[in-house]
């Protein structure tokens, strides 16, 4: 395939802070002093009587030499401190330069770089380099003082950044600054001195004796050392295997690395930038192409400049390192620091090269950060951050950029309501070009202030992956909408890490299916730029061959596809689980060589934990889990599906290869069941029903009050007002709404919530309901008050299943008798529709027609922990029916989720009682007439600021 030549913006220079201005003009004499301020306590919701506590905001003032300043209000002390340091450099007219150099400019640089790095001044500060040209000073011979071009180009951050003002391919192919320095030494030729047959470069004057002797007294290095290393063969055929370095204090390491590579010496060998984190030395050490060290001024080698690789290309160590690699390449943790002068070096097993192979794809990401390697998957969906573990979706797609050296995610909040972004968050601000303006962002940039979060309103996500270059890569923007800006984030990244995901495990799928799913998943793929930015290694040990011969029982029927010989063992306790729970296992994994009694285990973790139902898991591992009771222990084997998790988990390398190449080996897992946690109601519903029970619960309502010509509403149980928020979007002849609830906290919400609403549309000038007044009491509903009397309709949905039965019944009493609603819509869940819901699958609906339901309905349990009961549909009929004849009230019962002639029904059964006669002689009397405290009123005429 044709390969079109890369082009490319110039890096974006660092991002300044103010601060980091500050302290390179003052350092130590720049003094902030933070304070907390405490706000006056106007309420942000007038009309509101419950105090409210402020949330805790701060003031910076910056102590300067010449002048003092203090910062504005904010609620996090670094904006603060920023602020103030950014009011300082204004006063101080501190001009700050944020030109990019031009070419010209650079070269200046480079040479102006190289210069100071060979003189005696450099060998005095703590740097990488001064570490190498220390030990190269103590070689012998011709190569005394000679510094490999490599080192120079790997170990000088300044060099690269200059280099990518020339040439932005340097940003994908780093070992382009190699070529760079060459043609800078020209114009150092009195002072520096290269090598026509060696890519070395050295200082043409010798160093002074003291300053030479000074940096062989610092020298730690006294006795000799031996460093675990990792061999990566080019061929795949032979497994990757540790090999040790023997490094005596005389020797220069490079040399050592060369010599295992079977290289002349270290200015042969080529150096990969740090894998990992940022602050790893571990590198890839391979051999230079020979054209290469002929011509050192030559491009070097991303396969685009047509130069040919001599060898065989190594794919394994071409994909770590991300550029391409010929030859056998060494995996080392080895090297000079900033932090000392000594030798710094790390043992690196070749578990840890297993471990790095696999956290390059998301699921790799996932695996690791759970340390399970051989039982969690990569979730399909994401819930709740509350039954989340391990790293966020957000946190592991940040991860995969910085391991495929992207740049930061760049997320796009938009309210489908208004169809504009209402945050932005990553690291890249960056937006020209990308179809939407960010108007804020998480990561410490400026943001917006917004009203309140609605509890109604809804959010999407867009994300965005860009090259170092700002290359679109890929764009995702999924349809879910979301009550929470953060779930909206979370859900988006996991759409596009499941995505990934199976890009990298099915490398060997053609690129038109891949379009195909990427449309499913709402993802557009700018292909040319995907193929250059994100390399793929599908790994030789993938198993297949030992698959073959595994000689696995093929006789064994289980009912969990891919296990064999499934044995559980326990009394059933009848506490199983169901999806949206959590479960906590714990498990161990063999590696069994059957015929041969010999087991080896691998990976064993106590109290994993993980949510049922959204792929947490590895599928049988699942399956398995849910056919146990807690207390119970399963034991089943299954085939290998990839050598590369079993190295990862494995510490001892060599016994794993010998048994991985014996005939019949399998995995055996022993699972032990020890608690399993209920799901929530909310989840439960959500696995079934779209849209969900609450939203369907609103529209029966709105329905009624249409069809009722209604001008007044109470809502018996309010909570945090989501019923009422919901009314304001619809048009109805509603003219004064009022709720009751018992909860301040909840009823302070619901305040909060709807003053924001009504201001947004006031503000807006939009008109979207009649609604005139808007009352909120506290107190309970149970209680008669003549401020609830006469309403012509009142709700009451899902609240009577958190009372106790004998004050469900009595609200029902006070409802009818007393407050004497023209209608009365009250809700609450069906529990035979549990049996449903809480194996969240239709096949549970045909097992309840199917089965006895008594025996089905025992092992349910209510949909959430505060329900003090709930009944079944012959429980609350006989409860609506007996109510409705003895207050002459005519009822119907309906519901919805599900449907009334398919059991079991509807998943939220509704009464709705509706009163024919007139109240033309008044209301009933009560003996006590309840003083319904007033939390909060709005009223249409009045201006509420």
């Amino acid at each position: 395939m044709e390969t079109k030549e890369f082009t490319g913006v110039a890096p974006k220079k660092a991002i300044v802070t103010p601060k980091t201005i500050i302290h390179q003009k003052f350092g130590t004499k720049a003094c902030y002093t933070v304070e907390e301020v405490k706000e006056s306590d106007e309420n942000d919701c007038p009309g509101l009587s419950i105090p409210q506590k402020r949330p805790c905001v701060y003031r910076c003032s910056l102590q300067l030499p010449e002048l003092l300043v203090v910062s504005g209000i904010f609620k996090k002390k670094k904006d603060a401190e920023q602020s103030a340091a950014e009011l300082a450099i204004q006063k101080l007219g501190i001009r700050v330069d944020t030109d990019d150099p031009t070419p010209e400019e650079a070269w200046d640089s480079i040479v102006a770089r190289i210069n100071y790095l060979f003189s005696e001044n450099f060998l005095s500060s703590l740097h990488p380099l001064s570490g190498h040209i220390g030990a190269i000073l103590q070689r012998k011979g011709d190569l005394c003082g000679s510094l490999p071009v490599s080192v120079l180009a790997v170990y000088d951050a300044k060099l690269g950044s200059l280099c990518k003002y020339i040439d932005p391919e340097v940003e994908s192919n780093p070992f382009l600054v190699m070529s760079y320095i060459i043609k800078a030494t020209t114009k150092l030729s009195g002072f520096i001195a290269t090598a026509e047959q060696h890519p070395w470069i050295r200082k043409q004057s010798p160093y002074p004796e003291d300053i030479v002797d000074s940096l062989l007294k610092q020298d730690g290095l006294q006795e000799p050392i031996q460093v675990a290393a990792v061999r990566i063969p080019s061929s795949e055929e032979k497994y990757v295997e540790a090999v040790t370095l023997h490094i005596s204090s005389k020797e220069y390491y490079l040399n050592i690395i060369a010599n295992e590579l079977g290289l002349e010496d270290a200015s042969n060998v080529l150096i990969s930038r740090n894998l990992g984190k940022a602050s790893s030395e571990t590198r890839l050490f391979f051999a230079a192409p020979k054209s290469y060290i002929l011509d050192p001024s030559s491009k070097l080698p991303n396969g685009k400049d047509g130069l040919r690789l001599d060898g065989p290309s190594n794919l394994r160590a071409s994909y770590l390192s991300g550029h391409d690699i010929a030859g056998d390449a060494i995996l080392a943790s080895i090297g000079y620091t900033w932090k000392c002068r000594d030798l710094f070096y790390e043992d690196v097993a070749v578990q840890s090269y297993y471990r790095m192979l696999i956290g390059k794809t998301p699921g790799g990401i996932y695996k690791l950060s759970r340390e399970a390697l051989l039982a969690s998957e990569l979730p399909s969906r994401f819930t709740t951050r509350v039954n989340w573990r391990g790293s966020f979706p957000r946190d592991i797609l940040c991860n995969f950029c910085r391991q495929h050296r992207l740049s930061e995610p760049l997320f796009s909040i938009i309210s489908p309501a208004s169809k504009e972004p209402t945050e932005s968050c990553g690291s890249n601000l960056k937006v020209a070009d990308l179809g939407r303006d960010v108007i804020g962002c998480v990561n410490g940039a400026p943001t917006t202030s917004r009203p309140m979060q609605s509890d109604t309103e809804m959010f999407q996500c867009e994300v965005k992956l860009l090259s170092r270059c700002e290359n679109l890569i890929i764009k995702c923007f999924p349809k879910d909408c979301f009550k929470k800006q953060n779930d909206a984030i979370q859900n988006a990244s996991l759409k596009l890490l499941v995505w990934l995901n199976n890009n990298f495990n099915n490398t060997i799928v053609p690129f038109e299916p891949l379009y195909e799913t990427a449309d499913i998943f709402g993802i557009q793929i700018f292909s040319e730029n995907f193929f250059r930015e994100i390399s793929h290694y599908h790994s030789i040990q993938n198993c297949q061959q030992l698959n073959q011969s595994l000689g696995i029982n093929s006789s064994c029927t289980t009912p969990v596809k891919g296990v064999c010989l499934l044995k559980i063992e326990g009394p059933d306790s009848g506490v199983c689980p169901c999806n949206g729970s959590l479960s906590c296992i714990s498990y161990s994994v063999s590696l069994v060589v059957e015929g041969e009694n010999i087991k080896k285990v691998i990976e064993v973790t106590n109290n994993f934990e993980f949510e049922v139902g959204v792929g947490a898991v590895i599928s049988y591992v699942e399956e398995v889990v849910m056919q146990m009771s807690v207390g119970q222990s399963a034991y089943f084997t299954t085939s290998i599906f990839t050598s590369d998790l079993i190295f990862a988990s494995a510490s001892d390398s060599v016994e794993m290869q010998s048994l991985l190449s014996s005939k019949g080996c399998c995995l055996e897992y022993e699972i032990n069941l020890t608690k399993v946690a209920e799901p929530l109601e909310e989840r439960m519903e959500q696995a079934l029903f779209n849209p969900s029970l609450s939203k369907q619960r609103v529209e029966f309502a709105v329905r009624h009050i249409i069809e009722s010509h209604a001008t007044t509403l109470i809502d018996f149980g309010c909570g945090s007002g989501s019923l009422l928020e919901a009314l304001l979007k619809y048009q109805t002849s509603l003219e004064k709404i009022v709720g009751v609830d018992i909860s301040p906290k909840g009823l302070t919400r619901a305040a909060k919530v709807l003053h924001s609403k009504l201001v947004t549309n006031s503000d807006s000038g939009v008109q979207l309901t009649s609604i005139k007044s808007l009352i909120l009491y506290e107190g309970s509903i149970t209680k008669f008050g003549s401020r609830l009397q006469g309403f012509d309709i009142g709700t009451c949905l899902e609240v009577i299943e958190h009372m106790d039965e004998d004050e469900a019944c009595l609200f029902g009493d006070v409802a009818l008798s007393y407050f004497c609603p023209r209608i009365l819509i009250v809700s609450t869940p069906n529990y035979e529709y549990n049996v449903v819901l809480q194996r969240s699958n239709l096949a549970a609906q045909e097992q309840y027609e199917e089965s006895g339901e008594k025996t089905l309905l025992q092992s349910c349990k209510f949909r959430n922990h505060d329900h003090k009961f709930e009944w079944t549909r012959e429980q609350f009929g006989k409860w609506a029916s007996g109510l409705a004849a003895q207050h002459n009230y005519n009822v119907e019962i309906s519901g919805v989720g599900g449907s009334a002639d398919i059991e079991p029904g509807f998943a939220s059964q509704i009464a709705v009682f509706k009163r024919e006669w007139s109240l033309e002689d008044g209301f009933k009397d009560a003996d006590m007439d309840h003083q319904y405290n007033k939390i909060w009123e709005w009223v249409c005429n009045r201006k509420n600021e």
